[in-house]
């Protein structure tokens, strides 16, 4: 079992999950899936907003869906959101682009999650450390989470 800052975290919730170490370079969503065996809407990506100077929220969204901006802006009573840069997105997670997940991050931030992510009894999420995915079933997911929102956050 590959030892990353997720793992760990996951492993003293009582967890359960396995991971899976990509054999090379990602170059795609349907890459990644194909060599995790699963489909691409299985694989959850964590996407992080500025919603205020030094504020920022998650969206956990499923495979190739796009965040609605203005079901997003709506959501957080924000006027104007801007995707976190990648000096932002370190600073706000601890993690590289590639890597980031809802767990292990230095200070708390909302969690919304597009309701398709409940749509799969498993799912992959960001382990912390690039080209290594925890994989989990959907209510361990959950349960992991603690505090988060589940809503329509996709558009297009």
């Amino acid at each position: 079992m590959d030892d990353t800052p997720v793992t760990r975290i996951l492993g003293a919730l009582g967890i359960p999950f396995r991971t899976f170490r990509h054999p090379g370079p990602i170059a795609s969503l349907e890459q990644a899936a194909a060599e995790r065996g699963q489909r691409p809407g299985q694989v959850v990506r964590s996407i992080v907003f500025r919603v205020g100077k030094g504020e920022f929220a998650m969206v956990l969204m499923a495979g190739a869906r796009q965040v609605s901006w203005p079901a997003l802006r709506r959501h957080m009573g924000q006027s104007r959101l801007t995707m976190a840069s990648e000096a932002e997105l370190r600073e706000a997670t601890g993690y590289e682009v590639g890597a980031v997940s809802p767990f292990g991050l230095p200070a708390p931030m909302p969690v919304l999650v597009d309701e398709a992510v409940w749509a799969e009894e498993e799912v992959s999420i960001g382990s912390g450390v690039r080209g290594t995915t925890v994989i989990l079933r959907t209510e361990e997911l959950r349960r992991a989470l603690g505090q988060f929102t589940t809503g329509q956050f996709a558009g297009g």
